[in-house]
């Protein structure tokens, strides 16, 4: 069940790198979520304020006002946001940074294999506390960024879900 609304949640992040992106059009995610979205948000809390869209043609709900970000709840509570190529992290991390960058801004990163035989991304996971970073990459730059809670980023490297 776990699996399955992690794979059925959020639209899947579309568009190009941010190189070249006037700086107000990238957004930045922090481990406490977006300046109008935490990690702990109900569905209903969201809908309600109007910030969570169903009306959408997407694979799940979408956050109004972040068409590139797509939300993954778990028991109806927001567990992690997938990252567009047009987010960063506070640091300046995004799709398309090289793997150097994740090392230099989060000392304490740990290095996650995909398995064997599989198409999966590597993943790099920085956390703090409850909360984490996963960078999924190429071996060379960040090819996806998720961000929320460490144990569901871990659950959704290990279980191989995107948000569609």
């Amino acid at each position: 069940m776990t699996a399955a609304s992690i794979a059925g949640s959020g639209a899947r992040p579309q568009g190009p790198v941010t190189a070249g992106l006037p700086a107000g059009s990238v957004e930045v995610v922090d481990l406490e979520g977006l300046h109008d979205v935490e990690f702990g948000d109900t569905e209903d809390e969201l809908t309600r304020r109007g910030i969570l869209r169903t009306d959408v043609d997407a694979c799940g709900p979408a956050l109004a006002g972040h068409d590139t970000i797509s939300p993954i709840f778990v028991d109806d509570r927001l567990v992690l946001l997938w990252l567009g190529d047009t987010t960063r992290t506070p640091e300046g991390v995004t799709a398309g940074s090289p793997i150097g960058e994740v090392w230099d801004s989060y000392p304490s990163v740990r290095e996650l294999d995909a398995p064997q035989g599989t198409y999966r991304f590597d993943g790099l996971l920085a956390r703090q506390g409850d909360r984490a970073y996963l960078f999924l990459h190429d071996g060379q730059v960040v090819r996806k960024i998720i961000a929320g809670y460490a144990e569901w980023a871990q659950r959704l490297f290990d279980e191989g879900h995107s948000p569609c």
